[in-house]
């Protein structure tokens, strides 16, 4: 999968948001917003192919945290992400 083109990550504080630029501002129906991890997690993917076992190793290099964590954390956010329309497979 894929992140589709046309979005840009802000920080407001130790918020982040994905803004839609472009042709995908007058698709965006909703405001996304990422956690710290979350929002580490699109800059390290953005531009490149990836899949949950990607996003989950990732996690794991940067974070002390269990596999089964990591599995279950990743599956939410692309579920998350997959609901706003955020990604391509």
């Amino acid at each position: 999968m894929k992140i589709k083109k046309g979005y840009r990550l802000r920080s407001l504080g130790k918020e982040y948001i994905l803004v839609a630029e472009g042709l995908e501002a007058s698709d965006a129906s909703q405001m996304v917003s990422l956690n710290e991890t979350a929002a580490f997690l699109w800059k390290a993917v953005e531009d490149k192919e990836f899949d949950a076992a990607m996003l989950t190793q990732i996690l794991l290099d940067e974070y002390d945290v269990a596999r089964e964590t990591a599995e279950k954390d990743v599956a939410m956010l692309l579920q998350t992400w997959k609901e706003a329309h955020l990604i391509e497979e």
